[in-house]
């Protein structure tokens, strides 16, 4: 099976050039985990995923809050916004490298890359790297599953 075969190609992207504060509109409204970041032909610059965005506001401690379990609300940091110019930076600040799986590729190159670069999606290319789809952790082990032909029952 190909990318092209289990992809979304229903995807929200963004450019370069767009603000902080717009790709966090689009990634509440759409209710989506990452953006893709193109330039005006398609092709694609970047990834941005909405934890790039959350840590940009997080408090330096978070990485130590696993270590908390007893301490359930977090009062003030839990409502931390951004200071208003930080969301007029432009999204090719914070934006990660540009990870893509070609449509033609099979789900094993897409889940190597997915996990070697610790991603829940991929965006997906064309033979001359436009976004043509994006594929998740979750399209790509479905597409696994369904050729293991697991009846029900056994």
């Amino acid at each position: 099976m190909q990318i092209k075969d289990c992809m979304k190609r229903t995807v929200f992207s963004i450019t370069v050039e767009s603000t902080i504060a717009e790709a966090a509109r689009v990634l509440a409204e759409k209710h989506i985990g990452s953006l893709p970041v193109v330039d005006a032909d398609g092709k694609l610059e970047g990834l941005l995923p909405l934890r790039s965005l959350l840590m940009t506001v997080m408090p330096d401690f978070v990485h130590l809050i696993e270590n908390f379990d007893f301490v359930v609300d977090f009062g003030a940091a839990e409502e931390r916004k951004p200071d208003q110019a930080l969301l007029l930076h432009r999204v090719g600040e914070i934006m990660l490298p540009p990870h893509a799986v070609e449509e033609t590729s099979g789900l094993m190159h897409a889940f190597a890359l997915l996990d070697r670069h610790q991603l829940h999606d991929l965006p997906v290319v064309d033979g001359q790297g436009r976004l043509v789809g994006i594929v998740s952790r979750v399209d790509v082990g479905a597409a696994f599953l369904s050729d293991w032909n697991v009846t029900q029952g056994g």
